[in-house]
């Protein structure tokens, strides 16, 4: 009897931890009104992980604990959507929404019209059906009658409910945008170029890539968001925006009137000014938007307005133009990276483009080379790729012919070998870029590897810069990073532009780089796809790089954040003998290959999320840093709402400053983060 007494007990504490960690999300995630500490979410989170562990007879897949990401899933079923999800049609000129609204008008024989305006957000349309409150199923869009089962996938996504709560119908479909905010895809995208990766091109396209990953736990790292926009129930609502505002009460994150994100009007007057408003303010949101869309509000009204074979009568879409200016194509080019990836490069005539002078632009890798039938010579169009990177988009092929009776255009075909080296490129399955594999002895990727090597997150050397490096590689005096540390003043004395002091300073820092931490030794490798914080996971956890050396896959992946392909990459670098080698004379150079015992650590600010910003007295910024995670805190680049504090120095930069105020954030001095740790 007393066991039951207790599973009773145990039902009833895990039922109260789910919801009331359900409730802690939707407070932070779409409310941005937290009340309690991420620490504290944290040990209620480790107790309910404790109590599931112990009373497995109450799973729950919906629980807190598995949003993280399960088991990698093998491809993902069709499912017919029970209403077809339609597009809507696009307009561009106040005149189109002019003749929409007339039509809308004679639909509805004179009846008095109410609009209902929203953004239209630049991502990937879902469809989320939820059966007595609980997730059942997220599809996507598809061809519109049929989409893909991605639950697995958008169970990650923390600004979707898995529970509803408060008075919601017992069925229920809901339908949204997932999308990237730029804060986390500029960051996937700083992380990619740190590992030595091509950086993605748009936040849409790389959301709409990161749904179709066939790990969960790799979707869950990408931090995306979704915004509802639709609400199919029945009788739940007269009006649309009131069917959204019920939305934000059952747990979504919904457009909120107070921001202007979703307004009402009831002629054209209205409807362009909410247009013209956000034409201009897009530039200010943290996610993209390509458009405003207009709604007739009353369900009653749409109902009687009806479908076309392709979208609906009752809503039209304002899309904003994509600025794209013409130019022409004088160059391809080809950079190696550093892991030798090939990267194709458009060489154009300057041209100003959303403020700014483009004389590059991306073509990402030789299917888009192909799709354009790019030839130098062409006058391309150029947009920026989520109005964040340029990229070339098309031909303009009304000249094409006269510009090759002009120019003696060439043909833009790939290389098969290496423009550096001469080496034969390979193109493994499943990847976009072709490779160049000859590591040892390409220079852009010798030059790169000890590029990143001395980095300021690496070994941070002292009065050795990138060309300097390139320098010393060209003259055969460094081949490798080891290779830095056999360097005599009487070797790099004769060479150009190298003075007795510089050479003093230049060997001084790399003998004072030898003291440098293991985690950023680690870190300086340059193992593909592990980047700064991947190292410092790997480096704590295993202690040496002889550990690290030795870990098979399966001790690889018991890392916190380590997933297969980053297991792999490890296992595969130091199966080479010549990083092997490598490391043997790294440690013959006396670097540091295992974590030490560090004099003053603390943990008095473990579990802080810290920024630093601007110029300091007493420290510099990599020193400031340096005290911070030497006292247990995490320092991160950019401000958002789960930042403890800011360090701030003079110069602070004042859109750091104004978004830290906006949110709340404490500014603290160099003083005061020195009383803190004192």
């Amino acid at each position: 009897m007393g066991t039951i007494t207790n599973k009773s007990k145990a039902k009833a504490e895990i039922e109260l931890l789910r919801s009331q960690l359900h409730e802690h999300n939707h407070l932070y995630y779409n409310l941005a009104k937290p009340i309690i500490s991420d620490k504290e979410f944290d040990l209620m989170m480790k107790e309910l992980e404790s109590l599931e562990s112990k009373f497995p007879e109450f799973y729950d897949e919906l629980s807190p604990t598995k949003r993280p990401g399960g088991d990698p899933v093998d491809g993902f079923s069709k499912v017919r959507h029970t209403t077809p999800m339609l597009s809507l049609s696009n307009t561009y000129a106040e005149s189109e929404v002019e003749d929409w609204m007339a039509r809308v008008d004679k639909g509805l024989e004179g009846e008095e019209v109410e609009y209902v305006m929203e953004l239209k957000y630049d991502g990937v349309a879902i469809s989320l059906v939820y059966k007595e409150g609980r997730l059942l199923r997220a599809i996507t869009r598809g061809d519109g009658e049929t989409g893909e089962d991605i639950t697995a996938n958008v169970k990650t996504i923390n600004t979707i409910p898995l529970i509803l709560k408060n008075d919601f119908p017992s069925k229920l479909e809901i339908r949204g945008e997932i999308f990237y905010p730029f804060e986390h895809f500029n960051a996937l995208n700083d992380l990619r170029e740190e590992e030595g990766e091509p950086r993605f091109a748009n936040p849409r396209n790389t959301a709409a890539g990161s749904l179709k990953l066939q790990d969960s736990r790799e979707v869950a790292k990408r931090k995306l968001d979704c915004m509802m926009y639709g609400v199919i129930a029945k009788g739940v609502s007269e009006t649309h925006s009131e069917a959204v505002s019920l939305a934000g009460s059952w747990g979504f994150k919904i457009p909120s009137s107070v921001t202007k994100m979703i307004s009402t009007s009831s002629d054209v007057g209205g409807v362009m000014n909410f247009i013209s408003f956000w034409e201009e303010g897009r530039h200010n949101l943290p996610f993209a938007i390509d458009g405003v869309v207009i709604k007739v509000n009353r369900y009653d009204q749409q109902e009687r307005l009806g479908l076309t074979s392709k979208s609906p009568r009752w809503a039209i879409s304002f899309k904003f133009e994509t600025e794209r200016v013409r130019t022409k194509l004088k160059e391809i080019t080809y950079q190696v990276g550093r892991t030798g990836a090939v990267t194709p490069v458009a060489n154009l005539e300057p041209v100003q483009l959303g403020g700014t002078t483009v004389k590059r632009a991306s073509l990402h890798n030789a299917d888009q080379i192909e799709r354009l039938g790019l030839i130098v010579g062409d006058f391309v169009f150029v947009e920026k790729g989520g109005e964040i990177i340029p990229k070339v988009v098309g031909v303009d092929e009304s000249v094409r012919a006269v510009a090759n009776d002009l120019f003696s255009p060439t043909s833009s075909t790939f290389p098969t070998h290496c423009l550096e080296c001469g080496t034969e490129l390979v193109r493994e399955e499943g990847e976009a870029a072709h490779y160049c594999p000859n590591k040892s002895s390409c220079p852009p990727q010798v030059q790169g590897r000890i590029v990143h090597f001395i980095s300021r997150k690496a070994m941070n050397i002292d009065g050795l810069g990138a060309e300097t490096v390139i320098q010393l590689v060209e003259v055969g005096l460094v081949t490798d990073p080891s290779s830095l540390y056999e360097l005599k003043a009487e070797d790099i004395l004769p060479l150009e532009r190298m003075a007795k002091k510089s050479v003093e300073k230049l060997l001084a820092g790399i003998e004072a780089s030898k003291s440098v931490p293991f985690e950023r030794v680690l870190f300086g490798l340059g193992i593909r796809y592990v980047g700064e914080t991947v190292a410092k996971k790997l480096a704590r956890y295993f202690g040496s790089l002889d550990a690290i050396m030795q870990a098979d896959k399966e001790s690889l992946l018991e890392v916190d954040e380590i997933g297969d392909r980053i297991a792999d990459s490890v296992i595969s670098y130091f199966a080479d003998e010549r990083n092997k080698q490598l490391v043997r004379r790294l440690r013959e150079a006396n670097l540091q290959l295992k974590i030490q015992d560090v004099e003053g650590a603390t943990n008095k600010l473990e579990g802080a999320s810290i920024v630093v910003s601007g110029l300091f007295e007493k420290y510099d910024r990599v020193g400031i840093k340096g005290l911070i995670e030497l006292h247990g805190g995490k320092v991160s680049s950019s401000i958002s709402k789960k930042t403890s504090f800011v360090v701030a120095g003079d110069k602070m930069g004042p859109s750091k400053r104004e978004k830290a105020e906006k949110l709340g954030v404490e500014i603290i001095s160099e003083d005061e983060l020195l009383s803190k740790i004192s």
